[in-house]
């Protein structure tokens, strides 16, 4: 009789342990009565007396489903997010809500509408970092009584509609050419300052002209080709020969 209640302790005993992992806390009870938390390793639990719930305090990702927003300039939208959640306080977590998981997901997804319709779509796109922070802090002002912290809250895809698309395309390629026209208008100003300097300096230095000239010869003779040209000054000088043949003879 003695062995078999010896066996009987032993194998409630072996029934009563417990090990919690290192990112793991277990809250325990004893009659209903919250008795306390426990911490990784080892640990007994005295069924049916005591009883416990695991608890993950690893980071959740938590996918916002997407759905349809108005912004503040009325463009509806389908927008979805991802958050990321912890629990910092295992008993609240247990004590204060059925379901953290199910509660964050249900309060992000009416945040997420709430704060994205202060904005306008132009607002949305160019400012998500503010957006993203917002949406986190409102979650995290919910989920600080149910002992979880939102960390992080990330805009992770617009859906804009159809013609709205097309409308942001045509605006992208209106700027675009603003902007290469803009670029060839300074280039071509800048080519007639270079060349209004370049007029100075030949008009100040005659020679010049005529350096150039010599040199715009020598590359059509490098090309082996018939074309044959008289500088402006050649044509000038020939003139002025036949003008003074033209008065000598008539002297004569």
């Amino acid at each position: 009789m003695g062995l078999i209640i010896a066996v009987a302790v032993l194998i409630y005993l072996a029934s009563a342990i417990r090990v919690l992992r290192q990112y793991e806390r277990g809250v325990v009870f004893m009659l209903g009565k919250f008795a306390g938390v426990r911490g990784p390793g080892l640990t007994l639990i005295f069924n049916p007396i005591q009883t416990m719930q695991r608890v993950s305090l690893r980071t959740v990702t938590m996918e916002i489903p997407s759905q349809k927003i108005i912004t503040k300039d009325n463009v509806s939208i389908d927008i979805a997010a991802v958050a990321y959640y912890n629990v910092s306080d295992p008993e609240k977590s247990v004590i204060a809500i059925e379901n953290v998981y199910e509660a964050i997901n249900q309060i992000s997804q009416t945040t997420v509408r709430k704060v994205v319709g202060r904005f306008s779509l132009d607002q949305l796109l160019a400012q998500t970092v503010d957006v993203n922070e917002q949406i986190k802090n409102v979650i995290d002002e919910h989920t600080e009584p149910w002992g979880a912290q939102v960390t992080a809250v990330e805009i992770k895809d617009i859906v804009l509609p159809d013609n709205m698309q097309r409308a942001m395309a045509k605006e992208a390629e209106a700027e675009r050419e603003r902007r290469a026209k803009i670029v060839g208008a300074e280039g071509e100003f800048q080519a007639a300052m270079r060349l209004g300097e370049a007029a100075d300096i030949i008009a100040a230095h005659p020679v010049a002209l005529q350096l150039r000239t010599l040199q715009t010869m020598s590359e059509i003779a490098t090309e082996k080709n018939s074309t044959i040209f008289f500088p402006a000054q050649f044509m000038t000088t020939v003139q002025e020969a036949i003008a003074t043949l033209k008065r000598d003879s008539e002297k004569g």
